[in-house]
């Protein structure tokens, strides 16, 4: 279940807000003022903020600005400040949709739901040059080529990637991906770098899997 954080000081709407999606089958926090919108972010995670821009203690375009510098987090401005130059300050403080009031129910829910999407969807993939991982199905592909990644070569072109053109010691590959450090998994683990190389190694591909003596492996492109 997604949470949203409403941050309203008009009670009617909140009560009206709150009420509704919660219909749609989201939880929702509140906050009426940008203290309460602080504390909230601060003590729980939080899906997506709907932020009103005139608050009795600050203004939601700077609130928005703060709240982008310390979380990774969609707000879509609620306002009654419907002019075109609202919306652009709006978005360039960094807010990433803006619905004006009066506003139907229905709208809010589905452009929440819609930026949620694409929340999921930035978050499902990991990339790295031409090559892709989705973490939902734990696959691989290089371009549009499917490299038919076992579960370990998986784990470890993630933890590659996500450490990308950083030596990853082979100690920590094996204690992430095999929890343990035994001269068995030092062979294995040898084993699998040769095949993921070989699945690297193709025309489309400008990636490698390089490695120095007893230093690990580095992700990287040539």
């Amino acid at each position: 279940m997604s949470t949203i954080l409403l941050v309203e000081d008009n009670p009617h709407i909140m009560k009206i807000n709150a009420e509704a999606l919660t219909m749609y089958g989201y939880e929702v926090l509140r906050a009426a003022t940008a203290a309460e919108c602080r504390d909230a972010m601060r003590w729980h995670p939080v899906d997506l903020v709907v932020l009103d821009i005139m608050l009795p203690d600050g203004n939601g375009v700077e609130l928005c600005r703060e709240l982008k510098e310390s979380y990774h987090v969609p707000i879509l401005f609620l306002s009654a400040l419907g002019e075109s130059r609202d919306v652009v300050e709006g978005l360039r403080a960094g807010g990433d949709d803006y619905l004006a009031k009066p506003y139907d129910l229905e709208v809010l829910a589905a452009r929440i739901d819609a930026r949620l999407r694409q929340e999921r969807a930035k978050s499902r993939y990991v990339s790295y040059g031409n090559l892709r991982l989705d973490t939902l199905s734990c696959c691989g592909y290089l371009g549009d080529t499917d490299l038919l990644l076992t579960q370990k070569e998986f784990a470890v072109l993630l933890l590659l990637v996500h450490n990308a053109e950083e030596s990853v010691s082979k100690q920590k590959v094996l204690r992430e991906v095999w929890n343990t450090e035994t001269e068995d998994d030092n062979r294995a683990l040898w084993t699998l770098i040769s095949r993921l190389r070989r699945k690297l190694n193709s025309e489309r591909s400008r990636i490698e899997i390089s490695s120095k003596r007893g230093d690990g492996y580095t992700l990287e492109q040539i």
